[in-house]
């Protein structure tokens, strides 16, 4: 990559190491973020020194968010709309002019700016981005198509960008590079690697930002002067949405808005910003004044998105493309508070879109079923064994037997369905057990464990066999173990397969008794579920009358009950055994588990993270149950508790991780499969990723 270092007018003094360390944990620079804006301003048509004004009093007022980058449309300085008037060297002195004016103001000013402006290069006119930063240009970056409808007048008057690398140009007194080939990046922002590209460029079949990308650009920004019609705003988020997921990197686009001519055409001032195919914001359209976007894009997701995939210059195009010129700045980002600017889903495996959501509970219960039919007949059909408790992932297990049964053309009374009931089994949960097999059609059977786990405790000299109330993990430990035996043994004798009901969260936690236990199974359904999803699934089907009524009656009444092993019998001879009073709340657990399976995060960043979605109420309709308050929160040191719970667990229960049956894949966060998508020593400890947490997370709520 070749590097242009223009001359500076700042003092330009290396930064300090660990500049970012030091900053507050709350910060968002500290933590991997960078701000962004996309602006539109009130155009004043072939009047570049009302638009200066106007863009230098925006960033004005801008100054204080702690803005890292900040654009404004295509041509912002003089309009797009001018025609002829772009070939008149009256124009074209007061836009130079206009530009100087931004550059002097930016030395006060933090934020990289990006302005629209034609610039003169000899006997040549190019529309081209202006990249200004504290004082000086950092590069000009020419259309490089003309493109559409726009072909057909645009190259009236200007020219696309040459092949060719940049050179240097003039645009009044200051020297820069005029190239489409740069890159900006920032010394003293972890990540930060800014491109900019120009209107109709973005929709070429390989567009420029896309060999930026490659050559490690992670925020690519379109300024854009297109004309709006009917279906014109879909079209471009469409592009810039696909653009930022194929190449795994941050999208600001803006466009120009309110002062354009009405001649023959009108534009709406749209501005929106993509991250690796997510919408982190947007403005509405046709605004009267200014207005735009501003959000926190994530540097270090994309960083950690192009890593896992081998990074985007693996590409033998990158390889084949001309080098980058990349230019140097330096921020100086703020190390105060500045919030977090972008939603932070509390649920990261549940859509917040209920059309999103509904289409994800489709698509994972028709895997599920489909894997288990397909895993029935390269056994031989067996009989599908499983045993049902009354809790949400056995309920959701049977579900998919159910239907698996359907599908392949087989009565539902092939399944043998068994509940268990234990030393703690309450009536409540007996009750909905019996009632759902019934419901479903499954062959029902009722055997009480508690004279073989009796016997076993007595085996064993366990007090607990003598009439003491021990309830210790051996009491809890033979219970499971006797539950999973018995099924086996039925599936020896019955021509069966055991269908385990587990659940992705609990593999995580270590949740389970392992060997046999509820560890094992011949196949496991859930194995790829977390459990704030498998309560939705649950949900959608009874919603979708995928089964009788009597079944959704007993589903509706199994789904909000409180999570319990039945394993230890209530102390005051009610209340259940609570599984989240002891591990912790799933809710929390999955939004750990999300982040460090699928981003690679470090703890004390998930702890950020999990803070802002949770530090205060929630605004997002989807909840973990029905009846939970949206208000409900976490401070700071209950989420560093837990966060420190669950990495202590996580690393601790690899072993049973390493033996799993097989189970399908069901969401694009991935599985903790050793054959597919996690592979982790058993031996490896917990450590250093409890040390970085308790190195930068505060202990106490902030």
């Amino acid at each position: 990559m070749v590097t242009w270092r223009a001359p500076r007018t700042i003092d330009e003094s290396p930064l300090g190491h660990g500049r970012l360390g030091s900053m507050d944990f709350a910060n968002v620079y500290a933590q991997g973020f960078a701000r962004v804006a996309a602006r539109v301003v009130p155009v004043h048509l072939a009047r570049p020194d009302k638009n200066a004004q106007a863009i230098i009093e925006d960033l004005r007022a801008l100054e204080d968010t702690g803005v890292a980058v900040v654009a404004y449309p295509e041509l912002s300085v003089t309009g797009c709309s001018c025609g002829d008037l772009f070939l008149q060297d009256v124009l074209l002195d007061a836009s130079d002019a206009a530009v100087g004016s931004i550059v002097e103001a930016s030395r006060d000013l933090r934020p990289v700016i990006i302005v629209g402006a034609p610039v003169r290069d000899a006997d040549r006119l190019y529309n081209c981005a202006v990249v200004v930063h504290r004082g000086r240009i950092l590069g000009i970056v020419p259309t490089s198509y003309l493109l559409g409808h726009r072909q057909s007048f645009l190259n009236r008057w200007f020219s696309p960008a040459a092949p060719e690398a940049p050179h240097p140009v003039r645009v009044g007194p200051w020297e820069a590079p005029l190239g489409a080939a740069q890159i900006f990046h920032a010394e003293d922002v972890e990540g930060l690697r800014i491109h900019v590209e120009i209107g109709d460029d973005a929709w070429a079949p390989i567009a420029p930002s896309t060999r930026a990308a490659m050559a490690g650009a992670t925020v690519c920004v379109t300024i854009s002067a297109s004309p709006t019609a009917i279906g014109t705003a879909d079209e471009r988020a469409g592009a810039i949405r696909s653009a930022s997921a194929r190449c795994h990197a941050a999208h600001v686009f803006t466009s120009s808005g309110p002062g354009e001519s009405s001649t023959d055409q009108w534009w709406d001032g749209q501005t929106f910003v993509y991250e690796c195919g997510d919408l982190l914001g947007t403005s509405e359209r046709f605004p009267t004044a200014a207005s735009g976007t501003m959000v926190d894009v994530d540097l270090r997701r994309i960083t950690a998105a192009r890593r896992r995939r081998g990074g985007v210059d693996a590409d033998p195009l990158a390889q084949a493309s001309a080098p980058f010129a990349s230019t140097g700045f330096r921020l100086d980002p703020p190390s105060s508070d500045l919030g977090l600017r972008r939603e932070v889903d509390r649920f990261p495996f549940v859509p917040s879109d209920p059309d999103r959501l509904a289409r994800d509970c489709h698509e994972a219960f028709t895997i599920q079923v489909q894997a288990l039919a397909r895993r029935l007949e390269a056994t031989g059909n067996p009989n599908p064994v499983i045993g049902v408790s009354g809790g949400l992932d056995s309920t959701h297990a049977l579900l998919v037997c159910a239907k698996a049964m359907d599908l392949l053309g087989r009565p539902r009374s092939d399944i043998l369905a068994f509940t268990l009931p234990g030393f703690a089994t309450s009536e409540g949960t007996r009750t909905s057990a019996e009632a759902l097999m019934d419901a479903v059609g499954a062959t029902a059977e009722v055997h009480d464990i508690r004279p073989m786990a009796t016997q076993m405790l007595q085996d064993l000299g366990h007090p607990f066999a003598s009439g003491e109330p021990v309830y210790d993990v051996t009491f809890e430990n033979v219970q499971a173990g006797v539950r999973t035996d018995f099924l086996f043994r039925v599936a020896n004798q019955r021509h069966g397969l055991v269908v385990g009901t587990g659940d992705l969260s609990e593999l995580a936690l270590g949740w389970c008794t392992f060997g046999v236990g509820d560890h094992m199974a011949h196949y496991g359904v859930n194995a790829g579920v977390p459990k704030t999803l498998i309560q939705h699934l649950v949900r959608w089907v009874a919603s979708q009358a995928l089964f009788s009524d009597d079944v959704t009656t007993v589903l509706e009444t199994i789904v909000d009950q409180e999570i319990s092993p039945e394993l230890v019998p209530p102390a005051d001879g009610k209340t259940l055994q609570s599984t989240e009073s002891i591990i912790g709340p799933y809710a929390l657990h999955d939004f750990f588990l999300y982040h460090i399976f699928r981003f690679g995060e470090k703890p004390s960043r998930i702890a950020f993270l999990a803070w802002h979605a949770w530090r205060g109420p929630s605004s997002q309709a989807v909840m973990w149950r029905r009846g939970d308050d949206p208000r409900v929160s976490y401070g700071l040191g209950t989420i560093r508790g837990w966060l420190e719970a669950f990495l202590t667990r996580f690393f601790s229960s690899q072993f049973k991780r390493s033996t799993l049956p097989d189970g399908p894949r069901v969401h694009d966060g991935g599985t903790l499969s050793p054959r597919g998508d996690w592979k982790m020593p058993s031996d490896a400890h917990a450590t250093t990723w409890l040390k970085e947490l308790g190195d930068n997370v505060p202990s106490e709520d902030m």
